[in-house]
C-alpha cells in the first residue's frame, strides 16, 4: 500500500504562489509516476501535472503550462507542485496521486490507483 498526504494549500491572491507538496509512504516511492489532480464542486476531478518516476519526464494541463512546475525528491519521497500568476480559476481541492509505472507520465486520472486526501487551494481576485 501506499500512502499519500498533501499540504501547503490555502488563501492567496491572484497573481501570488503556492507550493504543494504531497508525502509518500508505503512502497518504494521511485516506483511510481505520480501526479497532480484538481477537483471544483459539480465537476470531474481534471489533470494539473505528471511526472515520471524519475522525474526527467513532464507533462502539464494547457491551463496551467507556464505558471506551475512539477517536481519530486525520491530521496525525500516527496511530490511538489509550485504554483506562480495563480489566477481564481485555480481554486479547487488538489490531490496528488500515484501509480506504478514503467517510466511514463500519464495524464489520465483512472490510470492512478492511489490517491491523497486533497489539500484545498483558494485564489481571490
Amino acid at each position: 500500500q501506499v500512502q499519500l498526504v498533501e499540504s501547503g494549500g490555502g488563501l492567496v491572491q491572484a497573481g501570488g504562489s503556492l507550493r504543494l507538496a504531497c508525502a509518500v509512504s508505503g512502497r518504494t516511492f521511485s516506483s511510481y509516476a505520480m501526479g497532480w489532480f484538481r477537483q471544483t464542486p459539480g465537476k470531474e476531478r481534471e489533470f494539473v501535472a505528471a511526472i515520471s518516476r524519475s522525474g526527467g519526464n513532464f507533462d502539464y494541463a494547457d491551463s496551467v503550462k507556464g505558471r506551475f512546475t512539477i517536481s519530486r525528491d525520491n530521496a525525500k519521497n516527496a511530490l511538489y507542485l509550485q504554483m506562480s500568476n495563480l489566477k481564481p480559476e485555480d481554486t479547487a481541492v488538489y490531490y496528488c496521486a500515484a501509480y506504478a509505472s514503467i517510466g511514463l507520465t500519464s495524464t489520465r486520472r483512472t490510470i492512478y490507483n492511489y490517491w491523497g486526501q486533497g489539500t484545498q487551494v483558494t485564489v481571490s481576485s
